[in-house]
């Protein structure tokens, strides 16, 4: 039988393909290519791991689902645009993802380019909105800490590093930044967008910011493990490419052993950092510990 999570993050991922369906420019006239490709990648695949956590830190602070839904679809937006530009052939060239062929597979290298760099655009249209929340003020915040998460101190730091370490055998106070900004910034950001919204206090930030940092550490350390130890079948992507390329992985570092318990400490430590929240939280605790236990 499915847990309360387990139903929690179906019913999560099923609203999120629905409201990314809605959203999304429906292909007409001669740019149709680019919003085939837009949907091909956004849609219908993927966990949808961070749309649910800030769905859920929403829920922290009341805040409506309709605003938190728009914020949530930012979030897999630029989600989705990292996917499709990592698996381009200039970075870490992939065939598979989310079990069907890779957007630059699927059409062309020239699309899926244009493809990510539409859906990282659109996540700022989605925030700039009205709809998402009614104060200026808390739509730039969430603007603000969404760039500062993609950019150049988040996500592409993460991933300009990841490809200037390869092969060197890097340490791991290297690979753990690395994956705090390839990773972590935007599982941070999907953490902390409700309390920007709900314009929590400090404590209830920090709280959430403590969260995030030891569930995206450990998420990644299971990622490491799975691409060792996974199913690809199960996975829906090529695995067993991070030691063939010299990837800088946990798994290398530490080796699978060491990982896999330093992931559950990281885990119990994710779910400690909740404790000023009540049961509304109970879900997010939960998901602290699927993270290391999911086999995909």
């Amino acid at each position: 039988m499915s847990t309360p999570l387990e139903k929690a993050l179906e019913a999560s991922a099923s609203q999120m393909d629905e409201v990314l369906d809605d959203l999304l420019p429906v292909p007409s006239g001669p740019e149709a290519r680019v919003h085939e490709a837009m949907r091909y990648a956004a849609l219908g695949g993927g966990k949808r791991l961070r749309p649910f956590l800030a769905m859920q830190s929403g829920r922290l602070f009341g805040i409506e689902p309709e605003m938190l839904a728009r914020v949530a679809a930012a979030v897999e937006c630029v989600h989705v645009y990292s996917l499709i530009h990592d698996d381009l052939p200039a970075m870490d060239d992939d065939d598979l993802r989310r079990g069907k062929a890779t957007t630059h597979k699927q059409f062309d290298e020239a699309t899926a380019i244009l493809a990510g760099d539409a859906l990282l655009t659109f996540a700022f249209e989605l925030l700039a909105h009205e709809d998402t929340n009614e104060d200026p003020y808390v739509r730039v915040k969430l603007i603000t800490r969404l760039a500062r998460a993609a950019g150049a101190h988040g996500m592409v730091a993460g991933q300009m590093i990841d490809l200037a370490v390869e092969g060197t055998g890097p340490d791991i106070g290297t690979v753990t930044r690395l994956q705090r900004l390839k990773t972590g910034e935007l599982i941070a950001f999907a953490c902390e967008s409700g309390a920007i919204m709900g314009k929590a206090s400090k404590d209830a930030r920090h709280a959430l910011e403590g969260y995030a940092h030891d569930l995206g550490l450990a998420f990644q350390m299971i990622d490491d493990l799975l691409d060792v130890e996974g199913d690809e079948s199960a996975a829906g992507k090529a695995l067993r490419k991070d030691a063939a390329r010299g990837k800088a992985t946990f798994v290398e570092i530490l080796g699978p052993e060491r990982a896999r318990a330093q992931a559950d400490l990281l885990a119990s430590q994710a779910a400690r950092h909740l404790d000023l929240f009540d049961e509304k939280a109970d879900l997010l605790r939960a998901l602290a510990d699927f993270v290391i236990h999911r086999k995909k």
